[in-house]
C-alpha cells in the first residue's frame, strides 16, 4: 500500500514539474500564460527548492520536523531551501520577518505564502504555480497539494514571501 503511494506521490510530482523541465523548450505562444515554467520562478534556488518541496509529497506531518521523516509547514520550507542550497529561516515568524513581501498577483514558483489559521499567522506553504501551493498542513495529515482558490485557503492567504 505505500510503495503504491509512493509511487503515486511520484508521479504526480513529476506532473508538477514537467512544465518546469520545460519551460522555454516549445516554440510556440500556445502554452497557457498561468502554466508554471523556470522563467516563472524567482529563478534557479526557487524552482529547485518547490522541485524539493514536491519530492516530499506523502511525507507525514511532524510538529518541529524539518526531514524527511516528518514536516512542520516551516521545516519543509526549511529544508526545500537547504536542498536548493539556500538558507532561510526555520520558522514561521522568522520567514515572515527575512522574505521580501510578494503580493498574490507577483507570485512566483518558489514563493512562501502566509496564511492566517485561527486569527494569527502561523502557517506556511510554497507556490508551485498556477495557484496552487505544496505544504504540511496539520496532525494526522502529509505533505500535500492545494489550491490558493479552494474556499479555506483564498480566504486565509495574507501574502507571498520571497528568499534574495
Amino acid at each position: 500500500m505505500f510503495h503504491m503511494f509512493d509511487d503515486r506521490a511520484r508521479a504526480v510530482a513529476l506532473m508538477l514539474l514537467l512544465p518546469l523541465l520545460a519551460g522555454g523548450l516549445g516554440g510556440c505562444a500556445s502554452t497557457p500564460a498561468a502554466r508554471p515554467t523556470v522563467a516563472a520562478a524567482s529563478g534557479p534556488v526557487a524552482s529547485q527548492a518547490a522541485s524539493a518541496a514536491l519530492e516530499q509529497l506523502g511525507i507525514p506531518y511532524r510538529y518541529g520536523g524539518a526531514d524527511r521523516s516528518g514536516f512542520d509547514c516551516s521545516g519543509l520550507i526549511y529544508y526545500s531551501y537547504a536542498n536548493a542550497g539556500k538558507a532561510v529561516a526555520r520558522t514561521t515568524g522568522g520567514l515572515w520577518q527575512t522574505l521580501e513581501p510578494i503580493s498574490a498577483n507577483k507570485l512566483q514558483v518558489g514563493d512562501v505564502l502566509f496564511f492566517n489559521i485561527e486569527g494569527k499567522m502561523s502557517h506556511v506553504g510554497m507556490y508551485i504555480g498556477e495557484r496552487r501551493f505544496v505544504h504540511s498542513p496539520a496532525t494526522g495529515r502529509t505533505v500535500s497539494i492545494e489550491s490558493l482558490d479552494s474556499d479555506f485557503y483564498r480566504l486565509a492567504f495574507i501574502r507571498g514571501g520571497r528568499a534574495r
